[in-house]
């Protein structure tokens, strides 16, 4: 008997299981929000030098004031960063006519007094509160940057808090968190203690994702994880849209950030709720625990007699494969130690960066395709859906090389073609970003699937830790990319475009793993890299017993 057995003894679909990963999914709704929530708190607002004080004058309207004061840019429009050293009265006198500061030569000056901003979309953000503008613009892409450095930090103290301290009060504590740290985000009195508290908030989020899928996976029988993966991956699609909608309504920074911070306090009780993994005690020598809790969720399905029959005995027996799996010393040098797991890992590391460092790079710079930010976040969002089926569908039929190697180039080859299109052809322009957009998402529903596939048992865990680390740098390092388009307008687009094509020509080297049997030992992966077929006959179940758990995690 396998501990799937087990689990199908007390229930492998019951109330519990229901109960369960709906109160589970909920959280990954929001984790969405908080995910892009830079996105609305840090939109930039349409933003000019504040006039001279002496050019306040009770007749002049406040256009005639901003006309003897700012000087228009190539396009029009008032200069953002700079005003006339001295107010400009002949300006009164042009009857209208444009005049920018290539057609008057007069000093110029920077924004002495401060910024005057139009706040018509907003009632205020980070960037009017602070004003991170100009000079100080580069601290807008600092503090995503701040906050990925969390999800990263998060990464690496929660996995291993998880592993020695249990998944439940890890979540617990990942829950309060993330609702205090949000908290403190919404009432912070300067820039500095704002990237502090979403550091906060980005460690809590690798917790929160990490243990929910933990307590998901391990609660759940392997026929109903391809069901469960498909209902936890789209419920963070929901929260993309779900933000687009709180954020119309919520149009103070402040206000939204605590609408998307404060259900965790109440995530945090429901928590108290949630059974510690049998499975977990089970292996960190704690059975009458595992017993305890495999008989209340048995009672709580209704298998009064089947809860009585569970024993110590049972469950050693079901989880004598898993501990076996656990056995001997393995560490992340182990991805390097020998050359198809060293050009394997590379390659790995290299699709999930970029296809990380891409995903952001789009999703965090919304404004700059000159549509309704909330029109764009709900289809950014809503690209998820189609995206996700198409790749399972194209995995399933094609293979797992061919399909995480189109995605990326195809993904490249869009953000590419979009540096050609024309600022003022906003439809081409959103359709496609849209469309890249989408392949990145449905490069990161392939990543997990097939990065389980390729590690070997014993390695498994460490090498799925390994790749997404890199994802959460490729993370860290998008939002500076950004910075520069100062020096070069097009740079960004064709770091962002030339990224996912080299690492989706690398993919092209990994083996397929569609049909074949999964690898237990470092050994059976040199085999496979060496030609030499594997004595095990092909077991397509086995594939999706041991990984589908992997479609799971969001593209986060």
């Amino acid at each position: 008997m396998a501990f799937g057995d087990l689990l199908e003894q007390v229930g492998g679909n019951g109330r519990f299981q229901v109960l369960h990963v709906t109160l589970l999914c909920i959280p990954v709704v929001m984790l969405a929000s908080h995910n892009l929530l830079q996105n609305f708190v840090a939109a930039v607002p349409h933003h000019y030098c504040s006039a001279h004080a002496n050019s306040s004058r009770p007749h002049l309207s406040a256009e005639e004031t901003l006309l003897v004061s700012v000087p228009l840019d190539p396009k029009g429009k008032p200069e953002r960063c700079r005003r006339y050293a001295a107010p400009q009265w002949d300006l009164l006198t042009t009857n209208g006519t444009p005049v920018t500061e290539d057609t008057l030569d007069v000093d110029l000056q920077g924004c002495a007094d401060g910024w005057s901003y139009n706040m018509t979309d907003m009632s205020s953000t980070i960037i009017s509160e602070w004003d991170l503008v100009c000079d100080q613009r580069s601290l807008k892409q600092m503090g995503q940057t701040v906050y990925m450095g969390g999800v990263l930090v998060g990464a690496l103290v929660f996995g291993g808090l998880s592993d020695r301290y249990g998944r439940r009060i890890l979540l617990l504590i990942s829950n309060l968190l993330m609702a205090v740290s949000g908290t403190c985000v919404a009432f912070s009195t300067s820039f500095p203690l704002f990237c502090l508290f979403r550091f906060g908030c980005g460690m809590a989020l690798s917790g929160l994702g990490l243990n929910t899928f933990s307590l998901i996976l391990e609660w759940i029988p392997t026929r109903l994880r391809t069901v469960v993966g498909a209902i936890t991956g789209y419920s963070y699609t929901l929260g993309q849209l779900l933000l687009a909608l709180i954020a119309y309504y919520v149009r103070d920074w402040r206000w939204l950030t605590l609408a998307v911070s404060c259900p965790f306090y109440v995530f945090f009780l429901i928590a108290w709720w949630f059974h510690e993994s049998s499975r977990w005690l089970a292996l960190t020598h704690k059975p009458e625990q595992a017993i305890k809790n495999l008989k209340s969720v048995a009672r709580f399905n209704g298998r009064h007699e089947e809860a009585e029959k569970i024993n110590v005995d049972m469950l050693q027996e079901s989880m004598k494969k898993e501990i076996s799996c656990v056995k001997g010393s393995y560490s992340f040098l182990d991805l390097f130690r020998t050359p198809t797991m060293r050009k394997m890992t590379i390659y790995l590391s290299a699709v999930w960066l970029s296809t990380s460092f891409a995903y952001y790079g789009l999703s965090m710079d919304l404004q700059k395709f000159g549509v309704d930010i909330y029109l764009i976040q709900v289809i950014f969002g809503a690209v998820d859906i189609p995206a996700k089926v198409i790749i399972t569908v194209c995995m399933s039929l094609i293979g797992r090389r061919p399909s995480q190697s189109g995605a990326l180039i195809v993904a490249g080859i869009t953000i590419l073609i979009n540096l050609m299109v024309p600022n003022d052809k906003q439809m081409a322009r959103t359709c496609l970003a849209v469309l890249g957009k989408g392949c990145l998402a449905a490069s990161f529903n392939c990543c997990y699937l097939y990065s389980g596939e390729l590690y070997p048992t014993i390695m498994r865990q460490n090498g799925m830790g390994w790749v997404s680390m890199t994802a959460r740098v490729g993370a860290m390092v998008a939002p500076m990319v950004l910075l520069t388009a100062d020096a070069v307008p097009w740079l960004p687009g064709l770091i962002y475009g030339g990224a996912p094509i080299l690492s989706g020509v690398a993919a092209i080297f990994l083996p397929e793993t569609l049909g074949s049997p999964l690898p237990d030992t470092i050994q059976d992966v040199e085999n496979r890299g060496s030609g030499k077929i594997s004595k095990k006959p092909p077991e397509e179940i086995i594939i999706l017993q041991d990984n589908q758990e992997n479609l799971l995690k969001p593209a986060a």
